[in-house]
């Protein structure tokens, strides 16, 4: 089978420690592109935080895609149009704003080019600006203010708390919305079926390919649908269990040159 396209997690995947792409990987991912293969950057980050890393692999040039808020929203790169799109309804941004208060926890969604929270000072919100390279603007009246429909909120706090607010959250939301812990100190609700693997799915609808032309490597939990719906499921060494024994394949680590290791085996 010839693999067509590649769809890369970006922390712990395609970029190493220091959150930067390596040379060989880099190469490899050009040449790919070169070749007429196409490339996925699949992440939990919002379209914008995932744009810098966009950029430097030229993806806009070669018509390449951008997967979003773990497959919320998915942008063809070349045109700035979104191919698929999926919000959370207006009217529940402020029941979720009103758990976060209630459970005393911080919240933060998106707007435009900024993260939008309810505490600026929040540690955890700092973590998300960093990751994205996004400014945060603290709003003081969340509820009132988050009129307009966004992808996704991060409710933020520490891992042992959040542990036993999320089953709370859950019970709250209901069947039509997705909540859960991307990491220890991240809350996350979207709407319900929101994953990279079902988007990915519409996504090679448009293109008019199969899955079995398709890699996706991976190193999360959020990884795990991808990695078990693509021809080759590439686990990164430094994946989480569960993803390494889901895996077809596991790769050198993220510090290692692991995804340009699977580029050239399997695409050059």
């Amino acid at each position: 089978m010839s693999y067509n396209i590649i769809v890369l997690d970006l922390d712990g995947t395609l970029t190493n420690r220091d959150k930067v792409i390596t040379p060989r990987t880099k190469a490899a991912l050009m040449r790919a592109q070169e070749a007429g293969k196409i490339v996925v950057l699949a992440s939990g980050r919002p379209t914008a935080g995932v744009r810098p890393l966009a950029e430097e692999l030229d993806l806009a040039r070669f018509g390449s895609y951008i997967l979003s808020y773990n497959g919320g929203m998915i942008t063809n790169c070349r045109t700035g149009e979104a191919v698929f799109s999926s919000l959370l309804p207006v009217e529940s941004n402020r029941k979720i704003i009103g758990l976060a208060k209630e459970y005393r926890v911080d919240i933060l969604t998106y707007e435009g080019g900024e993260i939008i929270t309810n505490n600026i000072d929040c540690p955890y919100a700092g973590k998300e600006s960093a990751i994205n390279h996004l400014p945060l603007r603290q709003v003081e009246d969340m509820e009132n203010y988050v009129d307009f429909p966004v992808p996704k909120f991060l409710m933020l706090d520490d891992g042992d708390y959040l542990a036993t607010v999320e089953p709370r959250v859950k019970a709250a939301m209901g069947r039509d919305f997705s909540v859960y812990r991307s990491e220890p100190y991240f809350l996350e609700i979207l709407p319900k079926g929101i994953d990279k693997a079902k988007s990915l799915e519409r996504l090679l609808e448009t293109l008019g390919m199969s899955r079995e032309e398709m890699i996706a490597c991976g190193d999360g939990y959020n990884d795990l649908t991808m990695i078990q719906f693509a021809g080759l499921g590439v686990a990164m060494e430094n994946g989480v269990l569960p993803v390494r024994k889901a895996a077809d394949y596991i790769t050198a680590s993220n510090n290692e040159d692991g995804v340009g290791l699977v580029v050239e085996k399997f695409m050059l």
